[in-house]
Protein backbone atom coordinates (compact mmCIF):
# COMPACT_ATOMS: atom_id res chain seq x y z
CA UNK A 1 0.00 0.00 0.00
CA UNK A 2 1.35 3.49 -0.79
CA UNK A 3 2.75 5.57 2.05
CA UNK A 4 0.51 8.16 3.68
CA UNK A 5 2.23 11.05 1.91
CA UNK A 6 1.80 9.33 -1.47
CA UNK A 7 -1.89 8.73 -0.78
CA UNK A 8 -2.39 12.36 0.17
CA UNK A 9 -0.63 13.52 -2.99
CA UNK A 10 -2.82 11.22 -5.10
CA UNK A 11 -5.98 12.33 -3.35
CA UNK A 12 -5.23 16.00 -3.88
CA UNK A 13 -4.44 15.40 -7.54
CA UNK A 14 -7.61 13.31 -8.07
CA UNK A 15 -9.77 16.12 -6.77
CA UNK A 16 -8.79 17.98 -9.91
CA UNK A 17 -8.54 21.67 -10.57
CA UNK A 18 -10.61 24.81 -10.20
CA UNK A 19 -11.45 27.10 -13.14
CA UNK A 20 -9.26 30.19 -13.07
CA UNK A 21 -8.29 33.00 -15.43
CA UNK A 22 -9.91 32.91 -18.87
CA UNK A 23 -11.61 29.61 -18.04
CA UNK A 24 -13.26 31.15 -14.98
CA UNK A 25 -14.35 34.14 -17.07
CA UNK A 26 -16.13 31.79 -19.48
CA UNK A 27 -17.82 30.05 -16.58
CA UNK A 28 -19.10 33.34 -15.20
CA UNK A 29 -20.48 34.34 -18.61
CA UNK A 30 -22.36 31.08 -19.09
CA UNK A 31 -26.19 31.36 -19.05
CA UNK A 32 -26.12 28.13 -17.00
CA UNK A 33 -24.04 29.73 -14.20
CA UNK A 34 -26.09 31.72 -11.70
CA UNK A 35 -25.60 32.70 -8.07
CA UNK A 36 -22.21 31.05 -7.86
CA UNK A 37 -23.01 27.66 -9.42
CA UNK A 38 -24.13 25.93 -12.58
CA UNK A 39 -27.87 25.30 -12.66
CA UNK A 40 -30.13 22.71 -14.23
CA UNK A 41 -32.68 23.37 -17.00
CA UNK A 42 -35.37 22.49 -14.46
CA UNK A 43 -35.01 22.82 -10.66
CA UNK A 44 -34.64 20.08 -8.11
CA UNK A 45 -31.26 18.49 -8.89
CA UNK A 46 -29.93 18.63 -5.32
CA UNK A 47 -30.20 15.35 -3.41
CA UNK A 48 -33.11 15.73 -0.97
CA UNK A 49 -32.56 15.15 2.76
CA UNK A 50 -32.94 11.50 3.69
CA UNK A 51 -32.64 10.26 0.10
CA UNK A 52 -30.02 7.66 1.00
CA UNK A 53 -32.14 6.20 3.80
CA UNK A 54 -35.15 6.04 1.51
CA UNK A 55 -33.12 4.26 -1.18
CA UNK A 56 -31.80 1.78 1.39
CA UNK A 57 -35.33 0.95 2.49
CA UNK A 58 -36.26 0.31 -1.15
CA UNK A 59 -33.40 -2.15 -1.53
CA UNK A 60 -34.11 -4.01 1.70
CA UNK A 61 -37.66 -4.69 0.55
CA UNK A 62 -36.49 -6.01 -2.83
CA UNK A 63 -34.52 -9.05 -1.71
CA UNK A 64 -32.27 -9.30 -4.81
CA UNK A 65 -28.45 -9.16 -4.80
CA UNK A 66 -26.78 -5.83 -5.43
CA UNK A 67 -23.89 -7.53 -7.20
CA UNK A 68 -23.59 -10.79 -9.13
CA UNK A 69 -22.28 -13.97 -7.53
CA UNK A 70 -21.27 -15.35 -10.95
CA UNK A 71 -18.75 -13.73 -13.25
CA UNK A 72 -20.10 -11.25 -15.78
CA UNK A 73 -19.24 -12.61 -19.23
CA UNK A 74 -17.05 -10.39 -21.38
CA UNK A 75 -17.37 -10.36 -25.14
CA UNK A 76 -14.50 -11.68 -27.22
CA UNK A 77 -12.59 -8.60 -28.43
CA UNK A 78 -13.48 -7.71 -32.00
CA UNK A 79 -10.82 -6.64 -34.46
CA UNK A 80 -11.58 -2.98 -35.15
CA UNK A 81 -10.60 -3.01 -38.79
CA UNK A 82 -11.65 -0.59 -41.49
CA UNK A 83 -15.37 -0.37 -42.21
CA UNK A 84 -17.31 1.27 -45.01
CA UNK A 85 -17.32 5.07 -44.74
CA UNK A 86 -21.02 5.17 -43.77
CA UNK A 87 -20.82 2.47 -41.06
CA UNK A 88 -21.85 3.04 -37.47
CA UNK A 89 -20.60 0.63 -34.79
CA UNK A 90 -20.77 0.98 -31.02
CA UNK A 91 -18.63 -0.94 -28.52
CA UNK A 92 -19.65 -0.80 -24.87
CA UNK A 93 -16.77 -1.41 -22.44
CA UNK A 94 -18.85 -1.21 -19.27
CA UNK A 95 -20.59 1.49 -17.23
CA UNK A 96 -20.62 4.55 -19.53
CA UNK A 97 -17.32 3.87 -21.34
CA UNK A 98 -18.21 3.44 -25.00
CA UNK A 99 -16.43 3.56 -28.34
CA UNK A 100 -18.42 5.05 -31.23
CA UNK A 101 -17.15 4.19 -34.71
CA UNK A 102 -18.96 6.75 -36.85
CA UNK A 103 -18.28 7.10 -40.57
CA UNK A 104 -14.59 6.32 -40.28
CA UNK A 105 -13.95 8.26 -37.05
CA UNK A 106 -13.53 6.85 -33.55
CA UNK A 107 -14.91 8.59 -30.48
CA UNK A 108 -14.41 7.36 -26.91
CA UNK A 109 -17.06 8.39 -24.36
CA UNK A 110 -16.42 8.73 -20.60
CA UNK A 111 -13.50 6.29 -20.37
CA UNK A 112 -12.95 4.77 -16.91
CA UNK A 113 -10.46 1.90 -16.72
CA UNK A 114 -9.53 2.07 -13.03
CA UNK A 115 -10.55 -0.63 -10.56
CA UNK A 116 -12.54 1.84 -8.46
CA UNK A 117 -14.43 5.01 -9.30
CA UNK A 118 -12.99 6.91 -6.37
CA UNK A 119 -10.13 9.24 -5.49
CA UNK A 120 -8.79 6.45 -3.25
CA UNK A 121 -7.22 3.18 -4.49
CA UNK A 122 -8.78 1.13 -1.66
CA UNK A 123 -12.17 2.77 -0.94
CA UNK A 124 -15.14 3.31 -3.21
CA UNK A 125 -17.19 1.32 -5.72
CA UNK A 126 -15.14 -1.56 -7.17
CA UNK A 127 -15.56 -2.94 -10.68
CA UNK A 128 -17.81 -5.99 -11.04
CA UNK A 129 -15.90 -7.05 -14.14
CA UNK A 130 -12.46 -6.22 -15.56
CA UNK A 131 -12.11 -3.92 -18.56
CA UNK A 132 -12.79 -6.01 -21.67
CA UNK A 133 -9.64 -4.65 -23.34
CA UNK A 134 -6.52 -2.98 -22.00
CA UNK A 135 -6.38 0.76 -22.40
CA UNK A 136 -3.29 0.42 -24.56
CA UNK A 137 -5.16 -1.88 -26.95
CA UNK A 138 -7.66 0.77 -27.99
CA UNK A 139 -7.40 1.92 -31.62
CA UNK A 140 -6.24 5.39 -32.56
CA UNK A 141 -8.93 7.80 -31.44
CA UNK A 142 -10.21 10.98 -33.08
CA UNK A 143 -11.87 12.43 -29.97
CA UNK A 144 -12.35 11.66 -26.28
CA UNK A 145 -15.64 12.98 -24.92
CA UNK A 146 -16.46 13.58 -21.24
CA UNK A 147 -20.00 14.21 -19.97
CA UNK A 148 -19.17 15.53 -16.47
CA UNK A 149 -16.60 15.33 -13.71
CA UNK A 150 -17.92 12.61 -11.38
CA UNK A 151 -15.44 9.82 -10.65
CA UNK A 152 -17.37 7.17 -12.56
CA UNK A 153 -17.13 9.31 -15.73
CA UNK A 154 -13.86 11.20 -15.36
CA UNK A 155 -10.99 9.07 -14.05
CA UNK A 156 -7.60 10.66 -13.45
CA UNK A 157 -5.50 7.56 -14.18
CA UNK A 158 -7.38 6.84 -17.40
CA UNK A 159 -7.11 10.45 -18.58
CA UNK A 160 -3.37 10.52 -17.90
CA UNK A 161 -2.85 7.27 -19.77
CA UNK A 162 -4.90 8.41 -22.76
CA UNK A 163 -3.10 11.74 -22.83
CA UNK A 164 0.19 9.84 -23.09
CA UNK A 165 -0.92 7.08 -25.48
CA UNK A 166 -3.27 8.98 -27.79
CA UNK A 167 -3.16 12.30 -29.66
CA UNK A 168 -6.92 12.91 -29.73
CA UNK A 169 -8.40 16.05 -28.17
CA UNK A 170 -10.55 15.88 -25.02
CA UNK A 171 -14.01 17.42 -25.46
CA UNK A 172 -15.54 18.49 -22.15
CA UNK A 173 -18.31 20.68 -20.74
CA UNK A 174 -17.39 24.13 -19.52
CA UNK A 175 -15.00 24.20 -16.56
CA UNK A 176 -14.07 20.49 -16.70
CA UNK A 177 -10.87 21.44 -18.50
CA UNK A 178 -9.51 22.64 -15.16
CA UNK A 179 -9.23 19.00 -14.03
CA UNK A 180 -7.47 17.95 -17.22
CA UNK A 181 -5.14 20.91 -16.95
CA UNK A 182 -4.30 19.85 -13.38
CA UNK A 183 -3.45 16.36 -14.68
CA UNK A 184 -1.07 17.56 -17.36
CA UNK A 185 -3.22 17.36 -20.51
CA UNK A 186 -1.85 19.97 -22.94
CA UNK A 187 -4.06 23.03 -23.34
CA UNK A 188 -4.27 22.58 -27.11
CA UNK A 189 -5.91 19.18 -26.55
CA UNK A 190 -8.71 20.50 -24.33
CA UNK A 191 -11.91 21.76 -25.97
CA UNK A 192 -14.49 23.17 -23.54
CA UNK A 193 -18.05 23.84 -24.60
CA UNK A 194 -21.17 25.30 -23.04
CA UNK A 195 -24.61 23.85 -23.75
CA UNK A 196 -25.55 24.14 -27.42
CA UNK A 197 -21.98 24.95 -28.45
CA UNK A 198 -20.31 22.75 -31.07
CA UNK A 199 -16.95 21.85 -32.52
CA UNK A 200 -16.07 19.76 -35.58
CA UNK A 201 -13.26 17.21 -35.69
CA UNK A 202 -12.55 15.12 -38.76
CA UNK A 203 -15.96 15.84 -40.24
CA UNK A 204 -17.83 14.85 -37.06
CA UNK A 205 -19.72 17.58 -35.26
CA UNK A 206 -19.87 17.42 -31.46
CA UNK A 207 -22.48 19.43 -29.55
CA UNK A 208 -22.93 19.63 -25.79
CA UNK A 209 -26.62 19.59 -24.94
CA UNK A 210 -28.53 19.91 -21.69
CA UNK A 211 -28.80 17.30 -18.94
CA UNK A 212 -30.38 17.27 -15.48
CA UNK A 213 -27.62 16.37 -13.08
CA UNK A 214 -24.89 17.96 -10.95
CA UNK A 215 -21.09 18.02 -10.70
CA UNK A 216 -18.23 17.99 -8.24
CA UNK A 217 -15.31 15.85 -7.09
CA UNK A 218 -15.38 17.16 -3.51
CA UNK A 219 -17.73 19.14 -1.29
CA UNK A 220 -17.42 22.05 -3.74
CA UNK A 221 -20.47 21.36 -5.94
CA UNK A 222 -21.58 22.52 -9.38
CA UNK A 223 -18.52 24.59 -10.31
CA UNK A 224 -18.18 22.70 -13.60
CA UNK A 225 -20.89 22.00 -16.15
CA UNK A 226 -22.45 18.61 -16.94
CA UNK A 227 -24.09 17.68 -20.23
CA UNK A 228 -25.25 15.25 -22.85
CA UNK A 229 -23.63 14.96 -26.28
CA UNK A 230 -24.70 14.87 -29.91
CA UNK A 231 -22.15 13.11 -32.14
CA UNK A 232 -23.07 13.81 -35.76
CA UNK A 233 -21.20 12.63 -38.82
CA UNK A 234 -22.09 13.64 -42.36
CA UNK A 235 -25.04 11.22 -42.40
CA UNK A 236 -25.08 9.28 -39.08
CA UNK A 237 -26.01 10.57 -35.64
CA UNK A 238 -25.59 9.28 -32.09
CA UNK A 239 -26.88 10.78 -28.84
CA UNK A 240 -25.36 10.14 -25.40
CA UNK A 241 -27.33 11.21 -22.34
CA UNK A 242 -24.48 11.32 -19.84
CA UNK A 243 -26.07 11.21 -16.40
CA UNK A 244 -29.47 12.85 -16.14
CA UNK A 245 -32.85 12.73 -14.59
CA UNK A 246 -35.67 12.71 -17.10
CA UNK A 247 -36.80 16.13 -18.33
CA UNK A 248 -38.74 17.58 -21.25
CA UNK A 249 -35.54 18.82 -22.89
CA UNK A 250 -35.05 15.51 -24.70
CA UNK A 251 -37.85 16.35 -27.11
CA UNK A 252 -36.20 19.71 -27.85
CA UNK A 253 -32.83 18.04 -28.40
CA UNK A 254 -34.41 15.53 -30.74
CA UNK A 255 -36.14 18.28 -32.72
CA UNK A 256 -32.94 20.31 -33.01
CA UNK A 257 -30.40 17.54 -33.64
CA UNK A 258 -32.22 14.28 -34.39
CA UNK A 259 -33.37 11.87 -35.43
CA UNK A 260 -30.60 9.61 -34.13
CA UNK A 261 -29.44 6.28 -35.47
CA UNK A 262 -28.66 5.24 -31.91
CA UNK A 263 -29.04 6.61 -28.41
CA UNK A 264 -26.78 5.67 -25.52
CA UNK A 265 -29.00 6.13 -22.49
CA UNK A 266 -28.24 5.93 -18.76
CA UNK A 267 -30.38 3.25 -17.09
CA UNK A 268 -28.72 2.46 -13.75
CA UNK A 269 -28.11 3.92 -10.27
CA UNK A 270 -31.66 5.24 -9.91
CA UNK A 271 -33.87 5.58 -6.86
CA UNK A 272 -37.08 7.21 -5.76
CA UNK A 273 -34.77 9.03 -3.37
CA UNK A 274 -33.03 10.92 -6.19
CA UNK A 275 -35.40 11.03 -9.18
CA UNK A 276 -33.97 14.28 -10.54
CA UNK A 277 -30.42 13.12 -11.29
CA UNK A 278 -30.68 9.58 -12.76
CA UNK A 279 -33.33 8.06 -15.00
CA UNK A 280 -35.14 4.83 -14.33
CA UNK A 281 -35.18 2.28 -17.18
CA UNK A 282 -38.73 3.37 -18.00
CA UNK A 283 -37.57 6.99 -18.16
CA UNK A 284 -34.77 5.89 -20.48
CA UNK A 285 -37.25 4.46 -22.98
CA UNK A 286 -39.30 7.65 -22.85
CA UNK A 287 -36.18 9.77 -23.39
CA UNK A 288 -35.17 7.58 -26.33
CA UNK A 289 -38.57 8.06 -27.95
CA UNK A 290 -38.52 11.81 -27.25
CA UNK A 291 -35.14 12.03 -28.98
CA UNK A 292 -36.29 10.20 -32.08
CA UNK A 293 -33.78 7.43 -31.41
CA UNK A 294 -33.44 4.37 -33.61
CA UNK A 295 -31.50 1.72 -31.69
CA UNK A 296 -31.43 2.03 -27.88
CA UNK A 297 -28.21 0.88 -26.21
CA UNK A 298 -28.22 1.14 -22.40
CA UNK A 299 -25.21 2.38 -20.45
CA UNK A 300 -24.39 3.23 -16.83
CA UNK A 301 -25.10 -0.18 -15.36
CA UNK A 302 -23.44 -3.57 -14.68
CA UNK A 303 -19.91 -2.30 -13.84
CA UNK A 304 -20.14 -0.39 -10.53
CA UNK A 305 -22.64 -0.63 -7.67
CA UNK A 306 -23.80 2.96 -7.23
CA UNK A 307 -27.34 2.49 -5.88
CA UNK A 308 -29.38 0.08 -3.77
CA UNK A 309 -31.27 -1.71 -6.53
CA UNK A 310 -30.26 -5.20 -7.68
CA UNK A 311 -27.37 -5.15 -10.16
CA UNK A 312 -29.30 -6.61 -13.09
CA UNK A 313 -32.63 -4.91 -12.38
CA UNK A 314 -31.99 -2.02 -14.81
CA UNK A 315 -31.65 -4.39 -17.78
CA UNK A 316 -34.66 -6.48 -16.70
CA UNK A 317 -36.89 -3.42 -16.46
CA UNK A 318 -35.52 -1.90 -19.66
CA UNK A 319 -36.14 -5.09 -21.62
CA UNK A 320 -39.75 -5.27 -20.48
CA UNK A 321 -40.40 -1.57 -21.15
CA UNK A 322 -38.77 -1.63 -24.58
CA UNK A 323 -40.82 -4.65 -25.60
CA UNK A 324 -44.02 -3.02 -24.33
CA UNK A 325 -43.33 0.17 -26.31
CA UNK A 326 -41.90 -1.48 -29.46
CA UNK A 327 -38.43 0.05 -29.07
CA UNK A 328 -35.49 -1.60 -30.85
CA UNK A 329 -33.00 -2.55 -28.15
CA UNK A 330 -29.51 -4.05 -27.96
CA UNK A 331 -27.94 -4.92 -24.59
CA UNK A 332 -24.30 -5.82 -25.29
CA UNK A 333 -21.96 -7.73 -23.04
CA UNK A 334 -19.02 -5.63 -21.88
CA UNK A 335 -16.69 -5.37 -24.86
CA UNK A 336 -19.31 -6.36 -27.42
CA UNK A 337 -19.40 -4.43 -30.69
CA UNK A 338 -22.84 -3.58 -32.09
CA UNK A 339 -23.42 -2.89 -35.77
CA UNK A 340 -26.19 -0.31 -35.47
CA UNK A 341 -27.63 -1.29 -38.85
CA UNK A 342 -27.70 -4.97 -37.86
CA UNK A 343 -28.02 -5.01 -34.07
CA UNK A 344 -27.56 -8.18 -32.07
CA UNK A 345 -30.65 -9.87 -30.77
CA UNK A 346 -31.51 -9.17 -27.14
CA UNK A 347 -30.66 -12.54 -25.63
CA UNK A 348 -31.07 -11.75 -21.95
CA UNK A 349 -27.47 -12.77 -21.16
CA UNK A 350 -27.59 -10.98 -17.79
CA UNK A 351 -30.53 -13.15 -16.68
CA UNK A 352 -28.30 -16.23 -16.60
CA UNK A 353 -26.16 -14.72 -13.85
CA UNK A 354 -27.10 -15.21 -10.19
Amino acid sequence: MPRGSDLLTRLIAALGGVPTGARADRVLRSPQFRDGAFRNPVPGSTLPPGSGKKAFREWRSGGQPRQPTDAIPLATPTELGARSPDALDITWYGHASTLVDIEGRRVLLDPVWSNRCSPFPFIGPRRLHPPPVALGELPELDAIVISHDHYDHLDMATVKALAAKQSAPFLVPLGVGAHLDRWGVPADRIVELDWDESTTIGGVRFTVTAARHFSGRSLNRDQTLWGSWVVAGPTRRVFYTGDSGYFDGYARIGAAHGPFDASLVQIGAYSDGWPDIHMTPEDAVTAHLDLGGGLLIPVHWCTFVLAFHAWREPADRLWREAKERAVTLAVPRPGERIDVDNPAEVDGWWQTIA
